[in-house]
């Protein structure tokens, strides 16, 4: 837990800080990575954990409603997040007329979509100690770091002050690592059951649900061919599969 806490807050720390010497990515470049991140984390939600959730799950009436609301929860949640989650940015050359507070509401959000998702990386001990979440980490991890390097490029065009926005991006950073500590922390004091955990579940993987569908349909609005787009997801549906059956 901690090696995986560690990790989580350095690499999205390091994503997002990259904005100040990667003002303007490429993107295209970045459209595509996105898709990539998308295409895993649609594939291990998938064959991991909804497979997981309805299987463990079994016992509790109406478990794929809670997965129904975790997908409108994330609707609900991109309404003040400016749809950072799958990658928004902002050009730091250009004007943007914000609102004078709206970051505070986009931090909150963005806090608690990435609190969920480290939440997840707890499943293992919560409903069986048998099996890893390697593959679900590496699905988190390739989607927080494009969402924080975009956090990052929403905020300087909110802020404009460097030291405000590296504040933010520790809080957003410290996110997943705080979700998966006081996830170990209920469990093993026994304040939350495990069918708790699971309803927790779901309404995760109904947020990963709508998450990577939005950066497939964001990713070509004209609903164009593009080779490119689906070589990519077809290679992060692989990766996921090599990932589930490796780790």
């Amino acid at each position: 837990m901690i090696v995986n806490s560690i990790i989580l807050f350095v690499l999205t720390f390091a994503a997002g800080y990259l904005v100040f010497f990667i003002p303007k990515i490429k993107t295209q470049f970045f459209k595509l990575s996105l898709v990539f991140a998308g295409a895993y984390l649609f594939s291990v939600t998938v064959i991991h954990i909804l497979p997981e959730i309805f299987t463990e799950g079994k016992d509790i009436p109406f478990i794929s409603l809670f997965v129904l609301a975790g997908f409108f929860i994330q609707v609900i949640l991109e309404y003040f997040s400016e749809g950072v989650e799958h990658g928004h940015l902002h050009n730091m050359e250009e004007h943007h007329n914000h609102g004078r507070n709206k970051w505070l509401g986009l931090l909150i959000a963005l806090f608690i979509h990435a609190f969920l998702e480290g939440t997840l990386l707890a499943h293992p001990d919560t409903i069986h100690s048998n099996e890893s979440s390697y593959s679900i980490f590496l699905g988190i991890l390739m989607h927080k770091m494009p969402a924080a390097f975009a956090l990052m490029s929403v905020l300087i065009c909110h802020l404009k002050i460097k030291w405000k926005t590296v504040i933010i991006l520790i809080i957003f950073s410290l996110a997943s690592p705080a979700g998966l500590g006081l996830s170990h922390l209920l469990h093993d004091s026994q304040i939350f059951s495990d069918k708790v955990f699971i309803i927790l579940f779901a309404l995760v993987s109904g947020n990963f649900l709508h998450i990577s569908t939005t950066i497939f349909f964001e990713s070509s609005p004209d609903h164009s061919f593009n080779f490119k787009k689906l070589f990519i997801s077809l290679l992060g549906a692989m990766v996921a599969v090599l990932a589930e059956i490796s780790f």
